[in-house]
């Protein structure tokens, strides 16, 4: 049934679809694994000297002025920690309630797009697609544009049917949403949307330009956008001066105010990869496009039925299948020409999950085969989980994972690259969370047999659930390797001290975080922290080994956090007898400039 069903069966197709989403994503909001280094603690951090200071314009990072992004993760994370103190869990709460309403609004477009059914298979998939949850374990704002770019779809295929002020309203909320999308990732939560608009245009002739959007209602969008964004910016602008600077050179030493750091250098030098400092690589592209397959995954086989693409701009369904097309298909083009990472596609995975349901519904032979041929690569790496499980049944797990990990920088800059670490070694620390995947991949292998599509597809998502909280439960073992919590810790159990970072802030954010404090930085002037300590009135928060080596002879206890192989350069630097280890855990170690004391 095209256009939604019955009221009854629908809402409570939506009610299916919240609480299998529910339950991918508010179960992994627990702790361990504790907040990681680099972007997951530097944003938590920043949300909470926010709200303790009361300044919710400007952002700082370790007391530094910080421009690079706009407030909208941030001011989700202060207010969940506003209304519920600061945890872990809180701290995860805003984005795993955004992953919950982007499966619901996938649910509520199919539905009204495609039919009950289409509408259900949509959310569901959403929410039970690896990418999705591997791309919300950090504190990255490309989820919440996926709100926004799919609520700003949905206004724009609803106002084509409706006319006068209904659809004004419609265009003033899809504005509106551009607007929200604005203050949560800058520029390119309008680029998105009316990349695929214009594409949508350019295929739909004609017919598109009868639409009465022209007529009613994209000045009151423009202007829904304009107010919800706008008042942020310019009060950026002006407490950060100076106010306008186009100067299209970017480099080290530099202070040209907000407007030039967060429009000049990273919307437009991040395009073109000119940006200062250089801090992301590109994704190879046929990697960057074939990803698709394992992010989609176990749903991804489902594209076959694309084959039998219909869009006929007279027709809902098909006005819809067209601009969910544009916008998948956009969004890659547009990420292929820049720099790149593969999260940078997230928005993308409504509309697809959205076309792939539809295909499921259209075409019941390829889904039977879809839903097998996942069903296979279940079965392959139920096989290879099992013979892992047994070759590391009888390894010994002395310390933490980190022991038994190898080291492969080279393949970082892929979502996956670390696992090139792994070694059988390794896997022994991951016996529990291997044997919990086996049990996924076995129902993924066997269920997708049963003779009734939903019950072949319901194992499937069922098995996609089990194998999530199997990496949630992986990602406790890397606690030690991903985050620097133990030593955070130690440091609250020591005598009060100087906390100083080695190497740069992002190394060791969430010492910072959990000891809740400014830490000296040694030799830690670089990357995203450098420009903002240009600023007039930053705080002097850097130290060379000289400044160091002062700060460590002082009678005052002085602690310096850094990678366990740098020990030795501390001790050659400051005198092997004057450098104690106050902890150690994953790879790294606490120094103090005072021997330990014991307890009592």
């Amino acid at each position: 049934m095209r256009g939604g069903g019955s009221g009854d069966r629908a809402w409570r197709h939506g009610w299916i679809v919240l609480a299998v989403a529910g339950l991918a994503f508010l179960p992994t909001i627990s702790s361990p694994p504790s907040l990681m280094d680099d972007v997951d603690a530097t944003y938590a951090q920043i949300a909470r000297t926010m709200l303790e200071s009361g300044d919710w314009v400007t952002a700082r990072l370790n007391g530094v002025p910080y421009f690079d992004k706009p407030p909208g993760q941030v001011w989700v994370i202060a207010a969940s920690y506003a209304a519920f103190g600061v945890h872990d869990w809180s701290t995860r709460l805003p984005m795993a309630l955004a992953a919950i309403a982007l499966c619901w609004l996938a649910w509520r477009t199919g539905r009204w797009a495609f039919g009950d059914e289409a509408g259900l298979y949509a959310g569901i998939g959403l929410a039970t697609c690896y990418g999705l949850f591997l791309f919300t374990r950090v504190r990255i704002p490309d989820i919440y544009v996926a709100c926004t770019c799919l609520l700003t779809i949905d206004c724009l295929l609803r106002a084509q049917e409706a006319a006068g002020p209904r659809c004004r309203r419609l265009m003033r909320l899809a504005g509106a949403s551009i607007g929200v999308g604005v203050l949560f990732k800058g520029l390119v939560a309008v680029v998105l949307p009316l990349g695929a608009l214009a594409a949508y245009a350019a295929l739909g002739g004609t017919k598109f330009r009868r639409t009465p959007w022209g007529r009613s209602g994209l000045l009151g969008a423009a202007a829904a956008t304009v107010a919800v964004a706008l008042p942020w910016h310019v009060l950026s602008t002006l407490r950060n001066p100076p106010w306008f600077d186009f100067t299209l050179e970017s480099g080290p030493g530099l202070y040209r105010g907000f407007f030039w750091r967060y429009f000049v250098n990273e919307h437009v030098l991040r395009y073109l990869g000119l940006r200062h400092p250089v801090d992301y690589d590109r994704v190879p592209l046929p990697w960057f496009w074939a990803g698709h397959l394992v992010w989609l995954f176990p749903w991804s086989f489902l594209l076959a039925g694309l084959r039998r693409f219909r869009a006929h701009p007279d027709d809902r369904a098909g006005r819809t299948r067209l601009l969910m097309l544009c916008f998948f298909g956009f969004t890659l083009a547009f990420f292929s020409l820049s720099t790149n990472q593969e999260y940078y596609t997230l928005p993308a995975y409504a509309t697809a999950a959205l076309l792939l349901a539809d295909a499921a519904v259209r075409s019941p032979k390829i889904a039977t085969l879809a839903v097998r041929s996942a069903s296979a690569v279940h079965a392959a790496g139920l096989v290879a989980a099992l013979t892992v499980l047994a070759l590391a049944a009888s390894r010994e797990t002395p310390s933490d994972i980190v022991t038994a990990l190898t080291s492969n920088p080279e393949q970082y800059r892929l979502a996956l690259g670390h696992f090139h670490d792994l070694t059988l070694d390794a896997f022994a620390y991951l016996r529990g969370p291997l044997a919990l995947a086996s049990l996924a991949l076995a129902i993924g292998a066997l269920g997708a047999w049963l003779p009734r599509f939903r019950l072949a597809a319901g194992s499937l998502a069922a098995a996609s659930l089990l194998f999530v909280q199997a990496a949630h439960w992986a990602m406790q073992a890397f606690d030690p390797h991903l985050s620097t919590h133990a030593l955070a810790q130690a440091y609250r159990d020591s005598p009060p001290g100087e906390l100083i970072l080695d190497h740069e802030y992002y190394a060791f954010s969430s010492v910072a975080f959990y000891a809740n404090r400014q830490a000296l930085l040694l030799n830690g002037r670089k990357n995203n922290i450098e420009y903002g300590s240009n600023a007039p009135g930053a705080p002097d928060v850097f130290l060379d080994d000289s400044r160091l080596a002062d700060l460590w002879a002082s009678r005052r206890p002085v602690y310096l956090v850094t990678f366990a192989q740098d020990r030795a350069r501390f001790e050659k630097l400051l005198g092997e007898a004057q450098v104690h280890i106050a902890a150690s855990s994953g790879g790294k170690v606490l120094l103090a400039n005072r021997p330990r004391q014991p307890p009592g």
